[in-house]
């Protein structure tokens, strides 16, 4: 017989049991004595079965998947959530589906809708900007959906993240304090609430704290890829900007090696601070300093906030979760 069509039907007939005892091993209930347990287990390993996902997700209306919709799966940011998100859904026995979304909304619609046909259990979304065309859906779909590393400017949906507000404040005001006058605001686009609502809030109260009149001049909308921060140098420059903060790691990463190849002095002329930690930082030179998140930290909470949800445990469950961000002096500032 091919390992293929081995059935649950098949483990209770070799075993001499219903195929309902069977189901209750796989599923580990305790009501199974002991001698019928070892008897079945020992039949599924020599017959090597696998039960079927689908079919016990038909009869339990679970099937134990969580769907992961994530943006770049090439960004070391994302991949850093991704990996506290897998250890915990493994830690309670749920399997991952990974889909990338290309950044692109309409992708993200499909991608969103593949998941739902795939009957998961829940979805944890990573995009940076959540449209209003994916909001309905979820509404629509009544699959619990948590945000990881992501804010929802209407708190309809639990999101994890830090406080983005004032960890941009307090890196420009590191900026301002060294003497630097000219701080440029660098991030991806500034109608995604993350960083138009919620960084750039953080930069203008640091200006304003430090009676520094807002530039727009200095103020550069782009997207988040390496080769974007590289050819951005000769505007920074053009603008008269000493510093600048980054909202992207991989984004500044390129406006650190579009800087040094034009001859720029780092920091000595130029100092430059991200906004995310991940390893991009540590493998430049210098190396980066940024604002610290716990990127590991915000996919586990919010995977262990998704299965909450899930077993409809969720009733004292905040929809802003806020964990602690922190600050490293590295070798892009004085």
């Amino acid at each position: 017989m091919e390992k293929q069509s081995i059935t649950i039907y098949d483990v209770a007939k070799k075993a001499g049991v219903s195929m309902a005892t069977v189901s209750r091993v796989v599923n580990g209930n305790p009501n199974v004595k002991p001698g019928t347990r070892k008897k079945v287990m020992e039949v599924i390993d020599e017959l090597d079965y696998r039960p079927n996902a689908v079919a016990r997700g038909l009869a339990s209306k679970k099937t134990t998947t969580v769907g992961v919709i994530i943006p770049d799966v090439t960004n070391v940011y994302f991949s850093s959530l991704a990996r506290g998100i897998d250890d915990v859904a493994t830690m309670y026995k749920y399997n991952i589906i990974l889909a990338n979304s290309d950044g692109n909304e309409e992708k993200e619609i499909q991608v969103f809708n593949t998941l739902l046909a795939k009957q998961v259990d829940g979805i944890i979304y990573m995009g940076t900007h959540l449209t209003e065309k994916l909001r309905e859906q979820i509404k629509r779909s009544k699959t619990p959906v948590v945000l990881a590393g992501s804010i929802d400017h209407k708190n309809e949906f639990v999101s994890v993240h830090v406080d983005y507000v004032k960890a941009v404040k307090e890196a420009v005001n590191n900026l301002l304090a060294h003497g630097d006058k000219r701080v440029a605001f660098v991030s991806g686009p500034l109608n995604y609430p993350i960083n138009g609502e919620y960084r750039l809030k953080g930069y203008k109260e640091a200006l304003d704290e430090n009676g520094i009149e807002f530039d727009q001049d200095l103020v550069f909308e782009t997207n988040d890829s390496y080769r974007a921060g590289e050819t951005l140098w000769p505007a920074l420059s053009a603008a008269h900007a000493d510093a600048a903060f980054v909202a992207d790691d991989e984004l500044a990463t390129g406006v650190l090696n579009g800087a040094v190849d034009a001859g720029a002095q780092i920091p000595a002329e130029f100092e430059m601070i991200t906004g995310n930690d991940s390893k991009l930082t540590q493998i430049v030179r210098p190396k980066l300093s940024s604002i610290t998140q716990p990127l590991y930290d915000i996919g586990a909470v919010a995977m262990r906030c998704l299965t909450k949800m899930m077993n409809k445990e969720d009733e004292d469950l905040d929809k802003t979760i806020e964990l602690q961000y922190g600050f490293i002096k590295r070798g892009s500032t004085r």
